[in-house]
């Protein structure tokens, strides 16, 4: 035997098992599952965790596997990435030293606190505590008390365990702060000479009336050709966050801000989200831009996207604006009024390419001081709305198709996409059949024809009974956007081409679009080798934080229908399962549960999958998503989040008693 291959046996030999890569999820009873992404888990007993917790991405070492089932064993070798640092528990204090006991329903250690790290907490004390450090040979991990919760304040304990067990960080760390304090509050002046100066330009910012973060701003100005010239300005963030600092690695690893009914969870520290890179008005501040030459068609002729001053004139809230698009009266008007007809012109030429016109709902909490929901209203796309969202829409399209042109080497250079894929067949067919009973065909022989017939649909069921639900089961059949270097188009936009550009301030993957942006205009086109997985990480924690709103609106509907328990509400099916139904309640957008065993008493009901109804064995009465009932409020359960409706039989109108004699 050769000399090389005797070394290359022996390090087979010697060479490692291979280890996979997974998410853990740990049980009640205390046992974990490493499942991977590829499909598939490993069994894992809580003496082999090494350190890692509930929601942990990990490396496991396959120890055994059942030959038969193919079920495997193993060990954690390495914590990858810790999906939570910061927990919510009670402190227990002794004369010594303390212990944090966490509120968890996944079985997790108790975390040793030294008594300089209990930040003036008592015993028994409700505390937020922060993972600092838990080596393989330590028996408990070691932490810190970073704050005291209050008692009487159990919207502020609720808000604060959503965002912890969501892995979103409650606090910011020491070295992020300092690295944010030390960034200058004034405009560095070679800086601004390097850049366009667009200061005397008017320039103005549309937000939410309590928006803080001013992400983006327009400009217009007339030009002697008698086209006009749009300025789209984005925050850049990217100039004060460099790549390898503390605020970049604390940005990447929230990825997204997190907005909740009483607050927003930042993505950066709010004296770079609110205050340097805000853009508020009177103020000189560093954006990057993408400014277009356009006619009064909407008609893009030139663009011009590179680094830019400006200084914003006016800030207008969304009712501002939308106050003047109906007055046609007001500060600006003149370039709101032509900005808006722009955007309708560009808004229409979309949808005429097949993007699909879904109209969205928002649902808004008005709160007392203690964060306690005291009313509801319901926010509707207007058209000020609409005019910021064609403009954006325009400037991330725009930077995405001048990225997509770029080579290095004949290979498109690594870019964070936002893609959207077409729809799913599977879903899609039981959505086609419900939607026939309307009155509703669907063309499926291209997925062009699939976008005009869902518009087609959309249009015909405006301002119907049906109107909501066949647009929330419409949505329900799409894929989920997400970001990804394998550009395949933005199938409900309808752009071949489209990226996320312009939120820097509340999105890690617009930090990254700026950054390789800014490459290729110095014409350094920058090679990421690992944007896929930043990718994955930012649409991963983009799923976290909606979940999270979702569950923090969820809340605030329940502590909202406490008050009205007992009472009887007119609803909406809005969902169907085989243990019950759904209903919204028209006047506050409030959704319970109507349980298979509360209807037991009037009749036995299965459900139709494919009909997303339940019907009656014996009276035929159907329940089906869309329709009209009236609910009791019996339940609102906070800690789960949970609220009970039990289905109240109306009183027959004339015309049914008629029919039944």
């Amino acid at each position: 035997m050769s000399k090389k291959k005797s070394k290359q046996k022996q390090k087979a030999k010697t060479a490692p098992a291979s280890t996979l890569k997974g998410k853990l999820e740990v049980t009640r009873s205390g046992m974990g599952y490493v499942v991977m992404e590829s499909g598939g888990d490993v069994l894992v007993r809580p003496g082999d965790f090494n350190t890692a917790l509930n929601g942990d991405t990990v490396r496991v070492k396959v120890i055994r596997e059942n030959p038969r089932s193919g079920k495997k064993e193993g060990k954690i070798t390495e914590v990858v990435v810790r999906k939570q640092t910061e927990f919510i528990g009670h402190l227990q204090l002794s004369t010594n030293y303390a212990f944090f006991v966490p509120d968890t329903d996944k079985p997790m250690p108790d975390i040793y606190i030294p008594l300089t790290a209990i930040n003036g907490a008592k015993h028994k004390d409700r505390v937020v505590a922060r993972l600092v450090k838990w080596d393989r040979d330590d028996k408990k991990p070691v932490g810190e008390v970073v704050s005291v919760m209050q008692p009487e304040d159990e919207n502020d304990a609720a808000m604060k365990e959503l965002l912890a067990q969501a892995g979103f960080p409650l606090s910011w760390p020491q070295e992020v702060q300092e690295e944010a304090a030390r960034l200058p509050d004034v405009l560095d002046s070679t800086e601004i000479s390097k850049r366009r100066d667009c200061r005397d330009i008017l320039t103005f910012t549309i937000d939410p009336v309590d928006a803080k973060d001013f992400d983006d701003a327009l400009s217009i100005r007339s030009l002697p050709n008698g086209q006009y010239e749009i300025g789209v300005h984005i925050a850049d963030v990217s100039y004060y966050v460099h790549p390898g600092t503390e605020l970049d690695e604390e940005a990447y690893k929230r990825a997204t801000s997190v907005y909740l009914p009483d607050r927003v969870n930042p993505m950066l520290p709010e004296h770079i989200s609110n205050m340097l890179c805000s853009l508020r008005p009177n103020e000189d501040k560093f954006t990057f831009s993408a400014i277009f030459q356009m006619n009064n068609k909407g008609e893009v002729k030139q663009y011009w996207l590179g680094r830019t001053v400006i200084h914003s004139d006016h800030r207008f809230t969304y009712e501002d604006a939308q106050a003047i698009i109906e007055t046609q009266e007001g500060k600006y008007s003149d370039e709101i009024l032509l900005l808006n007809n722009i955007a309708q012109k560009l808004r229409k030429k979309r949808f005429s390419k097949g993007a699909i016109n879904f109209s969205s709902q928002e649902v808004r909490f008005k709160l007392d001081e203690k964060g306690k929901p005291v009313g509801i209203v319901v926010k509707e796309s207007k058209e000020a709305h609409q005019l910021i969202e064609e403009f954006m829409l325009l400037a991330n399209r725009t930077v995405a198709e001048n990225i997509s042109k770029i080579q290095v080497n004949k290979k498109a250079i690594p870019f964070p996409y936002r893609v959207h894929d077409q729809p799913d067949e599977q879903k899609l067919q039981p959505f086609m059949e419900f939607a026939r009973k309307y009155g509703h065909k669907f063309n499926i022989s291209s997925p062009e024809n699939i976008a005009k017939s869902f518009n087609e649909m959309l249009e015909a069921a405006k301002g119907k009974p049906e109107q909501h639900v066949l647009e929330q089961l419409g949505i329900r059949t799409m894929a989920k956007a997400i970001y990804t270097t394998e550009n395949i188009g933005h199938y409900g936009l309808a752009f071949e081409h489209y990226c996320h550009f312009t939120s820097p301030i509340r999105r890690y993957p617009d930090v990254l679009v700026h950054r390789v942006l800014a490459s290729v205009l110095e014409q350094k086109p920058m090679i990421d080798k690992k944007m896929e997985e930043k990718c994955k990480h930012s649409s991963e924690r983009e799923r976290a934080a909606m979940e999270c709103e979702r569950a923090g609106n969820k809340y605030k509907q329940v502590e909202y229908m406490r008050d009205y328990l007992g009472e009887v509400f007119e609803g909406v099916v809005s969902g169907v399962a085989s243990f019950g139904f759904w209903v919204e309640t028209i006047e506050h957008k409030c959704e319970g549960l109507v349980s298979l065993l509360s209807l037991s008493d009037y009749d036995d009901f299965r459900h139709i999958e494919n009909d997303y109804s339940l019907v009656g064995r014996r009276s035929g009465r159907t329940f089906r998503m869309g329709d009209k009932v009236q609910i009791r409020v019996i339940a609102a359960n906070l800690e789960k989040r949970q609220l009970d409706y039990e289905w109240v039989l109306a009183p027959e109108t004339k015309t049914e008693k008629r029919k039944k004699k």
